[in-house]
């Protein structure tokens, strides 16, 4: 699968949006995102995922982590996403 591929696919899930708080992070880190191409370095990481499940189960990974250990009054959510997506 090619980066172009997987992009892709990150970007249609983040825009399946549920009706719960952990569903409705997508569309700020959608935001976040920006651009949704091979030439956004913050797109790196999906050089390690290598299906489409991967990606889905990384979505999933992140957005129960804000659920579960976010604190917005120490800190942002841009923060908190950059940290999850350089150090898992």
């Amino acid at each position: 699968m090619t980066l172009n591929e997987k992009i892709i696919i990150f970007e249609k899930q983040l825009t399946v949006i549920g009706d719960n708080y952990a569903e409705s992070l997508k569309a700020d880190f959608y935001i976040l995102i920006g651009n949704f191409n091979s030439s956004n370095q913050s797109l790196g990481f999906l050089t390690d995922l290598n299906s489409k499940e991967e990606i889905i189960t990384w979505i999933e990974k992140l957005t129960s982590r804000i659920v579960m250990k976010f604190d917005k009054e120490t800190e942002s959510i841009n923060d908190f996403i950059f940290d999850y997506i350089e150090l898992g």
